[in-house]
C-alpha cells in the first residue's frame, strides 16, 4: 500500500537530524526533493534568531538544489511588537512578500487589527492564506472571502496538499467583537462549538484533498499543544482524524523538531513546530522514495542582502512612524504630583484613570484595573505620539477579560494597597509604594491607612488571603446611570486588564488566574490605549482629565 510504503522507515527519521541541520545548516537536497520551509509565531521580530534575512537566503539555497521548495507560515506573524502596530501589520506583510511566502494561515493573533484591516493585509499578501475551519454566517460582505480551506500544489507527478487551519480559541484570545455584527451576533466561527464539529470540518477537507488526487497531505495549523486549549490541540486533531501526513503547528509557542502521533486508525502522523520569533526555522522534506523527515534550522550563515535592506528601511520608516502624531491633549496626564514625586504607585492619578477607562471602554467591561507599576512615561499636554503611548506601556503585554466576583474584586484591591502610607511623600521622594497598587474604572473605593494590613503572602509575595480587618472599604461599582452601588461580594462582574495581572498573577495579584477568561491575550497593551484615544476619544483628551476623578480616596 501507497500509506506502508510513505512510512517505512519513518521510526529513524527524525532522529538526528535536528541537531544535524541546527549544526551545520547545510544538509544537500536530491533534485527532485520536496522540501516545505515552515515558521509560525514570528510576531513582529523580523531580524531575532535566523531572522526573515537568512530564511530568505536558506530558501534561496534550498532552491538552487530543488525546484520544488514551498515556504508557509502557521500564523502569528503580523502582530506583537511595535513595528506591526504602526503598520497595522503593512510592515510584516511587506517582508513577508519579499522573503517569498508562498502559504499562510490566520493565527489568533491576526486579527487583531480588526476584520478589514485583515481583509486588507490578505489582499496585499502575495501568500495564499489558507483556513478550513472559518465559517462565515453573516449577511453583508465576508472579510475572510479570499481564504481558501486548502490548495493542491503539484510538484512533477507528486501531488501535495496544504489545509490551513485556525484555532477555534481565535474568537477569546483576540477580540470577540471583531466576529460579531454591528448588532453583537457573531457572523464568524471556527467549527468550535465541539471538538467532533471540529475535526469532522479538517476531516472533510482532508478527503476532499485525496478526492482532489492529493498524494500527501499537509496541515498547517495554528493550534498548539497547551492542554487549556484542549479539544482543540494539534494533538487532539491528529488523534481525531486520518488521511494527514504532517502538522506543521503553531500558536503555544512550542519547540517540536519531530514527534511522531497516532491518529485514529493508528497510522503514524509527523508534528513539528518552530517556537517563537525566528529562533528556528523548520523544514519538513518529502523524497522521490516517499519519505517524510522533519528537522528545524536554528543557524544559517548567509544573509539575503535584498532583504536586509528591506528590513532596514522598513526599520527606518518605523522610526518615522513613531513620531507620528495620532491625538492631542488638551491636558497633561501625569504619574506624578505637581512637585514631581512619582504617584502612581500609592495614589490616583489622571493618567491612571486614562489607562483604566482605556481598558474598559475598548473591552467593554464592568471593571477595569490597571496596576501602577506598568504605567511608565507621562504624556504631556498637546500632540500625542505612537511613541509617547508606547512609552506608557512599553511591556506588550495583552488584553484579557475574565469573569470575577465582587469578593475577587476586593481582595486584589487590599492586596494592592498593603503598603500605602497616609502621607504619599517625605517631601522628596515617594513612600508606600506598590508596583501592584490599582489604577480603576467602573468603581471606586476607599483605602483606611489607619488599619494594619492583615494580608497575607507566599515567600514569593503571592496572594494569599486576608483578615476580616481590611483596609480598603467603601468599594462601589459604576451603574448605567452614572450612580454608583455597593459591590456585590458574590456578584460576578466582567473585569479587564492584562496577561501579566490576569494570567501571571504580576505584582502577587493571582486571584484571577482560574476565573473564566472570556478574552485572552487580546490586543497589545498600548494598542488598547491607542483604539482608546483614536476611536473613542476622537482623538482629543478632554478637561474631563485635567485632574484625577476622585475614584480612590486615601484616609
Amino acid at each position: 500500500m501507497q500509506i506502508k510504503r510513505r512510512w517505512q522507515g519513518l521510526h529513524w527519521l527524525c532522529i538526528c537530524i535536528f541537531i544535524l541541520v541546527l549544526l551545520s545548516g547545510c544538509q544537500q537536497q536530491a533534485a527532485d526533493d520536496i522540501v516545505v520551509l515552515y515558521t509560525n509565531d514570528v510576531h513582529c521580530a523580523v531580524d531575532a534568531g535566523i531572522g526573515y534575512a537568512g530564511l530568505s537566503a536558506y530558501k534561496q539555497w534550498m532552491e538552487e538544489q530543488t525546484p520544488y521548495v514551498t515556504l508557509v507560515d502557521c500564523g502569528d506573524a503580523v502582530q506583537g511588537d511595535v513595528i506591526g502596530t504602526v503598520s497595522q501589520g503593512a510592515y510584516l506583510t511587506e517582508i513577508m512578500n519579499a522573503v517569498g511566502y508562498d502559504f499562510a494561515v490566520l493565527g489568533n493573533h491576526e486579527f487583531n487589527y480588526g476584520m478589514e484591516r485583515l481583509a486588507e493585509l490578505i489582499s496585499q499578501a502575495d501568500a495564499v492564506y489558507l483556513g478550513c475551519n472559518i465559517c462565515y454566517t453573516g449577511d453583508g460582505e465576508n472579510q475572510l472571502a479570499a481564504v481558501q480551506p486548502y490548495e493542491i500544489v503539484s510538484y512533477g507527478d507528486v501531488q501535495v496538499g496544504f489545509i490551513g487551519v485556525s484555532t477555534p480559541e481565535s474568537i477569546v484570545k483576540s477580540s470577540p467583537a471583531y466576529f460579531m455584527d454591528q448588532s453583537g451576533n457573531f457572523i464568524y466561527d471556527f467549527y468550535g462549538e465541539t471538538g467532533e464539529a471540529f475535526y469532522a470540518q479538517v476531516q472533510q477537507t482532508v478527503d476532499d484533498c485525496r478526492a482532489e488526487g492529493a498524494d500527501y497531505v499537509i496541515v498547517l495549523s495554528h493550534l498548539g499543544i497547551d492542554e487549556v486549549s484542549a479539544p482543540f490541540r494539534s494533538t487532539d486533531l491528529i488523534a481525531n482524524t486520518s488521511g494527514i501526513d504532517a502538522v506543521l503547528d503553531g500558536h503555544s509557542h512550542s519547540v517540536i523538531p519531530c514527534d511522531v502521533v497516532a491518529n485514529c486508525q493508528g497510522e503514524k502522523v509527523l508534528l513539528s513546530s518552530t517556537g517563537s520569533s525566528l529562533q528556528y526555522i523548520g523544514r519538513l522534506v518529502i523524497t522521490a522514495a516517499g519519505n517524510l523527515q522533519v528537522g528545524l534550522i536554528g543557524n544559517f550563515p548567509d544573509r539575503d542582502e535584498e532583504t536586509e535592506a528591506l528590513i532596514q528601511e522598513i526599520q527606518s520608516r518605523y522610526q518615522e512612524d513613531l513620531q507620528q502624531v495620532i491625538a492631542y491633549s488638551d491636558v497633561e496626564l501625569t504619574t506624578a504630583s505637581d512637585d514631581g514625586i512619582r504617584l502612581i504607585r500609592n495614589r490616583e492619578t489622571n493618567l491612571g484613570d486614562f489607562c483604566a477607562d482605556a481598558y474598559r471602554a475598548v473591552a467593554d467591561v464592568d471593571i477595569a484595573l490597571v496596576n501602577g507599576g506598568g504605567i511608565r512615561a507621562d504624556l504631556s499636554a498637546g500632540d500625542i505620539t505612537y511613541g509617547d503611548i508606547i512609552a506608557v506601556h512599553p511591556y506588550g503585554n495583552t488584553l484579557c477579560v475574565v469573569e470575577t466576583t465582587g469578593q475577587q474584586i476586593v481582595d486584589a484591591l487590599e492586596m494592592g494597597s498593603r503598603f500605602t502610607t497616609k502621607d504619599s511623600s517625605d517631601g522628596v521622594n515617594a513612600v508606600g509604594e506598590n508596583g501592584g497598587f490599582l489604577q480603576v474604572a467602573g468603581l471606586k473605593y476607599t483605602i483606611d491607612t489607619s488599619v494594619e494590613s492583615t494580608v497575607e503572602t507566599t515567600a514569593e509575595g503571592m496572594y494569599v488571603s486576608c483578615g476580616s480587618n481590611r483596609r480598603v472599604k467603601d468599594v462601589q461599582i459604576l451603574q448605567e446611570d452614572g450612580s454608583y452601588a455597593p459591590i456585590d461580594l458574590e456578584q460576578t462582574y466582567t473585569l479587564a486588564s492584562h496577561s501579566f495581572l490576569i494570567k501571571q498573577g504580576g505584582d502577587g495579584l493571582n486571584m484571577f488566574m482560574n476565573d473564566p477568561l472570556l478574552v485572552d491575550e487580546g490586543m497589545s497593551d498600548y494598542q488598547i490605549l491607542i483604539d482608546y484615544l483614536t476611536l473613542d476619544l476622537n482623538g482629543e483628551v478632554g478637561e474631563n482629565y485635567r485632574q484625577s476623578q476622585g475614584r480612590i480616596t486615601v484616609l
